[in-house]
């Protein structure tokens, strides 16, 4: 037994360094709606269905509240639509600029498929949005064998472990133990402990991490570990089986993981 599938989340893990795309357009619709949010408000419920990441920001006290003395009463389900609407209309006029693949990804993936792996990849993007970032991507370089996006199991997206499970019969996956699904944000990690498979959260690039490209390599290394570490302790506090800094060390970890496999089997 040894790993055969290999999901990869998109922004934030294998394309769009730091998960920025989205990230920037929830910032403007709160403000534009006159309740402007913080960075960590508006990273904290990444990898979600965007509109179960809007309606997720809106129930926080504080911005439930500011919420309410700005408008008047509590938010209802046509502000989630309206606000979505607009998220929706920004998002695609930017998203095709976040598609560039994070370093070590295409390597990566070229290792893994020599190695005999398949890879599959899962998302909080729609089908639409999708179509962007997958034309976009491909033409850089990065494509997965497989795509399941939450309006394909109707609109369950994560923490649910649908799009897991959509990806494993698809490629033909025996078992959730041969199965590893890395991502970038808390969300990834409840999609693949629900699933049953193994969970692995990236670092460097992650929205957990939250700094572009050119903010992190600026910091020293001093601060580049402080960085590395609060991330590592978010992954493993929500129950990641391991963490990696880059893809870089995903095939080591594959290979990791296999030699735990045979010794179970042994035993």
């Amino acid at each position: 037994m040894k790993i055969e599938t290999v999901i990869f989340d998109w922004a934030g893990t294998a394309v769009d360094f730091g998960c920025f795309a989205p990230v920037n357009v929830f910032l403007t619709i709160f403000e534009d709606a006159g309740v402007p949010v913080t960075l960590e408000e508006a990273r904290k419920p990444m990898g979600m269905l965007k509109i179960d990441h809007i309606r997720t920001m809106l129930e926080m006290p504080r911005i439930q509240e500011e919420w309410k003395r700005v408008h008047g009463q509590s938010f209802t389900e046509e502000d989630v639509q309206a606000l979505y609407k607009e998220f929706e209309l920004k998002l695609m006029e930017s998203l095709a600029a976040f598609t560039n693949p994070i370093q070590y990804v295409k390597e990566t993936v070229q290792q893994l498929r020599e190695a005999g792996i398949r890879i599959g990849s899962t998302t909080g993007y729609t089908d639409s949005m999708m179509e962007v970032v997958t034309q976009h991507a491909a033409i850089k370089g990065y494509q997965p064998d497989f795509l399941v996006t939450p309006t394909q199991v109707g609109d369950k997206g994560r923490p649910y472990p649908y799009m897991i499970f959509k990806n494993m019969e698809a490629l033909g996956s025996k078992s959730t133990k041969q199965v590893v699904k890395i991502g970038d944000t808390t969300s990834d990690i409840k999609e693949a402990l629900n699933a049953g498979v193994w969970a692995v959260g990236v670092i460097i690039g992650s929205s957990e991490m939250g700094l572009s490209e050119e903010e992190f390599t600026s910091l020293s290394a001093e601060e580049q570990q402080f960085e590395i570490q609060k991330a590592k302790r978010i992954f493993e506090e929500i129950g990641a089986h391991y963490t990696i800094e880059t893809m870089k060390e995903l095939p080591a970890l594959i290979e990791t993981i296999n030699n735990g496999l045979k010794l179970e089997s042994v035993v």
